[in-house]
């Protein structure tokens, strides 16, 4: 933590690694001490702070729209009314402008991962020390090393988050397209696209080239929703830290970044979103 005697690497460094809980080759289920162990745990460690953070945020997410819907009235709206109302219509109308097809989900899943999104990036607004010497001292009150308890609390800095949604997403894609074109409309996406010809012979050389390039197109989609949104906020981030490091004169720094950085959480959230609603009207779309 700032500080402490704790080296600017070593300090970003701490910063950056999760609380990770995991099967480890010689200590057996444990929390990792380092980030090597961490690494140790392999592919089925688990996230302890970016679990917690993600399904606590979602669930602030669902208390508040429920509050605002039981206390919904006819007559003067409240200050909760008003916000949800606004967010419902600005997402509503982004999905009837983006969306071609006939949807129920569409619209509901659509406002759940923006506020969503937008809730767990808005954590890297909060001073980047201060839930992080919070663990540690909790930690240390039931007899842990402080230096051994690492706690981020930006869920959408953590790649494994933001990939897990983006595979969400593309589970969605896959559903849909089955959906609306039948498993042959499917294959007939991957393997008669862009290429294509009346000519039978030559349709069926296009054919392996076809699925290359589709394949390609549709495995694309995924990586890159979930990578945008982990890069982003991982760089910000990372910018919070490095200010972080300067001590005194960090405070007007933090507040022009934490300014900026209002847009880029907001705007992230807008496009996870945005990109969702396309690559599913993409999934309905005839050709």
């Amino acid at each position: 933590m700032a500080g402490t005697n704790q080296t600017p690497t070593e300090y970003i460094q701490h910063h950056l690694q999760n609380l990770t809980f995991g099967r480890h080759p010689e200590h057996g289920w444990s929390m990792a001490h380092s980030a090597e162990e961490a690494s140790e745990m392999g592919f089925w460690a688990i996230h302890l702070d970016t679990m917690g953070w993600s399904i606590g945020l979602g669930i602030i997410f669902l208390l508040v729209f429920r509050k605002a819907g039981k206390l919904a009235t006819t007559g003067v709206p409240s200050g909760l009314q008003n916000f949800v109302e606004l967010m419902v219509e600005f997402v509503d109308n982004s999905v009837k402008e983006t969306f071609h097809g006939k949807s129920r989900l569409i619209a509901p899943l659509s406002l759940t991962i923006f506020c969503w999104v937008f809730l767990m990036n808005l954590m890297d607004l909060v001073p980047v020390d201060f839930l992080p010497m919070l663990a540690q001292k909790v930690g240390g009150f039931f007899g842990a090393d402080p230096q051994h308890v690492y706690f981020k609390v930006v869920p959408t800095t953590d790649v494994n988050a933001t990939l897990g949604m983006s595979l969400s997403v593309f589970a969605l894609v896959i559903f849909y397209t089955i959906r609306a074109k039948g498993f042959t409309g499917f294959i007939g996406d991957l393997t008669l696209h862009p290429f294509n010809t009346p000519n039978k012979l030559l349709q069926a050389l296009f054919v392996p080239i076809n699925f290359v390039l589709e394949a390609v197109t549709l495995l694309a989609k995924p990586v890159s929703l979930g990578l945008r949104l982990f890069g982003n906020l991982y760089a910000g981030e990372l910018i919070f830290i490095l200010i972080a490091i300067i001590g005194l004169w960090q405070l007007p720094l933090h507040f022009t970044w934490a300014v900026f950085h209002l847009l880029v959480i907001t705007l992230q959230a807008f496009i996870f979103m945005m990109l969702t609603i396309v690559y599913l009207s993409m999934a309905v779309e005839q050709h």
